[in-house]
């Protein structure tokens, strides 16, 4: 059991990791990386209306995600929203083409999965200081 906890809260962290440096990066540019991610998908059948309001909020959602599942809070809810927001990032990443950025997008999906997969092993996480004030 201990161990099973241990290599969930290992892989939680760096998903988290993963997600928190994101997001801590584009944050402080938003405009630039919105204006980018417009650009990118300039040529694609999307609409302005859809991309630029996407590309504000993609990188608050990376930021809240990593942070969530790097303190271990609301666990189960942050790992929902994290593979739904990577299965929209493969999606925009299908209609530009960009078939680099899918591999990567995947593997972030599937271990969104396994971690919801196992949350029972979730034992170091703020969500169980919760749980004791029941």
């Amino acid at each position: 059991m201990i161990q099973n906890s241990i290599t969930f809260v290992l892989l939680r962290l760096a998903v988290g990791m993963s997600m928190f440096g994101h997001g801590l990066v584009r944050v402080p540019k938003l405009a630039v990386f919105s204006n980018w991610m417009v650009e990118k998908f300039d040529k694609s059948f999307l609409p302005n209306a859809l991309v630029v309001p996407f590309s504000y909020v993609l990188p608050v959602l990376e930021l809240a995600i990593g942070v969530l599942l790097l303190i271990g809070l609301f666990t189960r809810q942050a790992l929902i929203t994290g593979a739904i927001a990577m299965i929209l990032l493969i999606f925009g990443s299908s209609m530009v083409e960009d078939w680099g950025a899918i591999p990567s997008q995947l593997i972030h999906t599937f271990l969104f999965a396994v971690l919801l997969s196992y949350t029972n092993y979730n034992s170091y996480a703020a969500d169980n200081l919760l749980k004791k004030q029941d």
